[in-house]
């Protein structure tokens, strides 16, 4: 059984690199982000909880958030491991999450702020269906249109420099003491996110000791 915390800046590819980890050697990807988003949209007891936090202005309790990891890890549906991507992101989170739980490794995607700024200022969202896209990864193949709905792409409304600058500051203040908790235990290996993909991933399983990623086969012909 192998288990993971993977933690790094927004853009720098958690997600990403946490499902291709996750769906090749069976384990089971836990995107906290995802299970709070979730919950908003189906209007869940605990979807109204963090309603009410955000419209105040606050950020969401740390007695909340452990207890949905308490909850969400008591599913033991994670019987070859498990990723967790978006916790934690404190330093009480991180001393409880030790001492609740053990683990095999930290993948800590390191970004510089610039590339991050490049990157999160690129992606734009389709006001019909809701698709991602990334105008240095994935456009379009018509300029400021879905590929799937047709409808227009708009930018986030919390993707500008000003709140960029804003969440940037956040997290090097919180996520560096949780880097160093983590450090001192041992447990964190730093990737340099910059390369593909493809490259990101294959390093991460170089320095975890884990089997290398899978050659993609190559396009055939037309």
């Amino acid at each position: 059984m192998r288990k993971y915390v993977i933690l790094g800046v927004q853009g720098s590819g958690k997600g990403t690199q946490a499902a291709m980890l996750a769906d090749d050697l069976g384990m089971v990807h836990i995107a906290f982000g995802d299970i709070f988003r979730w919950n908003v949209k189906h209007h869940t007891k605990l979807g109204a909880q963090v309603r009410r936090t955000m419209a105040g202005g606050l950020l969401i309790s740390d007695d909340l958030v452990e207890a949905v990891v308490r909850q969400r890890l008591s599913d033991h549906d994670w019987n070859y491991g498990f990723i967790i991507d978006g916790f934690p992101r404190n330093e009480r989170q991180a001393g409880f999450f030790l001492e609740s739980y053990d683990i095999d490794g930290v993948i800590h995607l390191d970004l510089p702020d610039s590339e991050v700024r490049r990157r999160v200022l690129a992606r734009r969202l389709c006001s019909g269906c809701g698709m991602d896209y990334n105008l240095i990864a994935s456009s379009p193949g018509q300029a400021g249109r879905c590929d799937v709905c047709g409808a227009a792409l708009v930018t986030r409304e919390d993707d500008t420099q000003e709140a960029l600058a804003v969440r940037l500051r956040e997290y090097h203040e919180k996520t560096n003491p949780v880097l160093d908790i983590f450090r001192r235990k041992e447990y964190v290996v730093t990737i340099d996110a910059r390369p593909g993909k493809d490259a990101v991933q294959q390093e991460i399983r170089k320095k975890l000791g884990l089997p290398p990623f899978p050659a993609r086969e190559p396009a055939s012909p037309s």
